[in-house]
């Protein structure tokens, strides 16, 4: 029953990112394409999303949250070795494929056999990041 919310605000990102068209993953390798046929729309999609959190965020935080006791906030800002790795690791598979987790997971309501397969992929690389807890600070030589 306490996970309504996150449900209700699951789909409510969902039918963003439909009506946006960024479930379809030409928009977002054209987007990518700068030497080709370049499509701006992500642009602006992420652009409206930048102003809506720089407004929303201070006003937000002034107030206690409606379901928690209080906000889950990252402890660190440093910039670590995991954190490139999985923002590098994260950039090849959305430029390759044209979907991260959130887009692909709302595509899943459109029944295509390549969005059942990159989720499928997707959560079995999730399941293996889990078990096999690499610290990349450790990989270096």
């Amino acid at each position: 029953m306490r996970d309504w919310p996150g449900l209700l605000s699951g789909l409510l990102f969902g039918m963003g990112l439909a009506v946006s068209g960024m479930t379809d993953t030409a928009k977002v390798q054209g987007f990518l394409d700068l030497t080709g046929e370049w499509d701006p729309d992500l642009m602006f999609v992420m652009g409206g999303a930048l102003l809506v959190t720089l407004i929303a965020t201070p006003l937000v935080l002034r107030q206690r949250p409606f379901f928690a006791a209080a906000f889950n906030l990252p402890n660190s800002q440093s910039i670590d070795r995991r954190l490139l790795v999985g923002g590098a690791l994260f950039g090849t598979g959305w430029g390759l494929w044209g979907y991260c987790p959130g887009p692909a997971i709302t595509a899943l309501a459109y029944g295509s056999f390549s969005t059942v397969l990159f989720c499928a992929a997707m959560l079995i690389g999730m399941w293996l990041a889990d078990k096999l807890k690499v610290n990349v600070s450790q990989l270096d030589p």
